[in-house]
């Protein structure tokens, strides 16, 4: 086997300087094919049964590097939007028209929907005419008690009949705040007739349509409107994860989102691509799902054009501080057991020593070492 050319040094001070530590790549990269050699067809040694052991396999190794590393923790998620809100029917009768396109934008207050205001109006009108004749009864109920005022005191007319004056004027005066209110409530509901917008959003598709009875008993619903900008990205990590990530944040570890506190965190599409813009975490959820050990987080991102839709599966990459003096070696070369992570340490001589390292954490493919 030819001579493997590198540096004494070993993983053992890599927290001390900076070094070059050959790695071998472990079993699984072991190229005892490569190691394999034809006897000559006259018999060379080790070819027959009286020759010498076979060569040893060969190995591959790589030259790791103590460097600066971004550290970068990746957990499924998945999108929702930041508000939803029902769009129902609060008045009963027929649907008159639909006032949106399916699919686009609407403004909080915006017309949707038209439902027949014909009876409402004539509600309206009718409790118009009842706030009328309250006020009438009202003014004469009232003239009615100041002419007796002056009758009780001459005797003209008995206590008793003042007394009644004076309650029908206050009754009369009861009877216009009824009406009052009632004008009030028969316009609200003729205000119902218009199904606008209750917040800002993409509207779906329609779910009733014109010429459908609506609200009769329960408020019908018409549509649904979703705010996607900015919108909620879901993902759980386990609960001893998420209090190495409460650790590490208030240890200011993570990388902070533009103009906040909070850790950034950026979003992988399904096909791989990262999305433009970067998001940040907002919490963590209060309780430990107790069937499957895992705490729900949230993140926020910025959806200006809409090109996040609720429901989608992304993955989130949540930004850590860099791992200074850090050492990145495939993940074939380390061997993970209960007792402890290890990797197989070539020195000059091409003699392999096994070393156990700290795992911090997967980069690429790699695992980040950050002590040995």
């Amino acid at each position: 086997m030819p001579a493997l050319h590198v540096p004494r040094h070993s993983l053992l001070s890599m927290t001390r300087r900076p070094v070059f530590a050959a790695v071998a790549a472990a079993a699984v990269l072991a190229l005892a094919a490569c190691g394999k050699s034809e006897a000559p067809a006259g018999g060379a040694p080790g070819g027959g049964a009286g020759g010498g052991a076979p060569p040893p396999p060969e190995v591959g190794v790589v030259v790791a590097t103590p460097t600066d590393v971004g550290l970068v923790t990746e957990l499924p998620g998945r999108l929702e939007a930041s508000r939803v809100a029902e769009v129902r029917a609060r008045a009963a009768g027929i649907l008159q028209q639909r006032l949106f396109r399916e699919g686009s934008d609407v403004k909080a207050g915006q017309p949707l929907f038209r439902i027949d205001p014909a009876p409402y109006l004539a509600t309206q009108q009718s409790a118009q005419a009842s706030l009328a004749r309250a006020e009438a009864n009202a003014v004469q109920a009232k003239a009615l008690a100041e002419r007796y005022k002056p009758l009780v005191e001459a005797n003209a007319v008995s206590k008793q009949e003042y007394l009644n004056a004076v309650a029908a004027a206050k009754t009369a005066e009861a009877d216009i705040a009824v009406a009052r209110a009632a004008l009030q409530t028969a316009r609200i509901n003729l205000g119902y007739a218009n199904v606008t917008a209750p917040i800002s959003g993409r509207i779906g598709r329609a779910l009733v349509t014109e010429g459908a009875l609506v609200g009769q008993g329960d408020a019908t619903p018409l549509a649904v409107i979703q705010q996607i900008d900015p919108v909620y990205v879901n993902f759980t990590q386990s609960a001893n994860d998420v209090l190495k990530l409460r650790r590490a944040m208030e240890a200011g570890q993570f990388k902070r989102a533009t103009g906040s506190d909070a850790a950034s965190v950026r979003i992988l599409l399904e096909g791989g691509s990262e999305y433009a813009l970067p998001g940040k975490l907002l919490f963590s959820d209060l309780t430990v799902d107790s069937t499957t050990g895992q705490v729900t987080l949230r993140a926020e991102v910025p959806n200006p054009k809409g090109e996040l839709l609720p429901g989608l599966y992304v993955r989130v990459k949540v930004e850590q501080a860099q791992a200074t003096n850090a050492i990145t070696v495939p993940q074939q070369a380390v061997t993970r057991t209960q007792q402890g992570d290890t990797l197989t340490v070539v020195d000059a001589e091409g003699k392999m020593h096994k070393r156990t390292v700290k795992i911090t954490a997967a980069q690429n493919n790699q695992w980040v070492v950050t002590e040995a």
